[in-house]
């Protein structure tokens, strides 16, 4: 079957093509696909592309679409300028930068997480597992939002498979690409 990127097909039909291989029930312990991550060592022309309000991730190799993440995005907020809803997730193009890591805990914030990888603001911004509470277990309620609804202070939360996938190869350099 081969699968176009959203220059060729909206991404809602390159999803719902996908669905036979989505885990359903959500687990935010496994993987989002029922099948193999993809070898990213094949992908000639590999990006990502994050749908905020779709609570989804896509691995792209051009316009072939390789894998779909249930994904979390920033809390939208009323912008003081504009009026309008806008998410804690800055949108544009990005691309993943060297820092990454197995935990990392914001004290300010509260929260922490696993296996992230950042992709803006050197550590700012990452791609993370869904979040951990001061002793490093998984904070339950917010885990329950992946895949339905946004959460996170601007990061890209993931399961937690999905998280180290991502983490242990998506390569430095890679482009993202984050919409609403």
């Amino acid at each position: 079957m081969v699968f176009f990127g959203p220059a060729n097909r909206g991404s809602a039909q390159a999803a719902t093509s996908q669905s036979s291989h989505m885990r359903t029930p959500i687990d935010w312990h496994q993987s989002s696909e029922t099948v193999p991550y993809p070898d990213l060592k094949q992908a000639k022309n590999l990006w990502v592309k994050v749908e905020l309000k779709a609570n989804r991730t896509y691995i792209y190799d051009g316009n072939k679409l390789l894998y779909t993440m249930y994904s979390c995005g920033g809390v939208y907020q009323k912008d003081k300028q504009t009026g309008k809803m806008k998410s804690l997730t800055p949108t544009g193009t990005f691309h993943v930068q060297s820092e990454r890591g197995d935990h990392f805990f914001n004290s300010q914030l509260q929260v922490g997480a696993n296996y992230y990888t950042s992709w803006h603001d050197h550590g700012q911004y990452l791609f993370h597992s869904v979040p951990t509470t001061a002793d490093g277990s998984y904070n339950k309620v917010e885990a329950a939002k992946l895949g339905k609804t946004q959460g996170s202070h601007g990061c890209i939360r993931l399961s937690v498979a999905d998280a180290r996938w991502i983490e242990q190869n998506l390569p430095t350099g890679t482009k993202v690409v984050i919409v609403d």
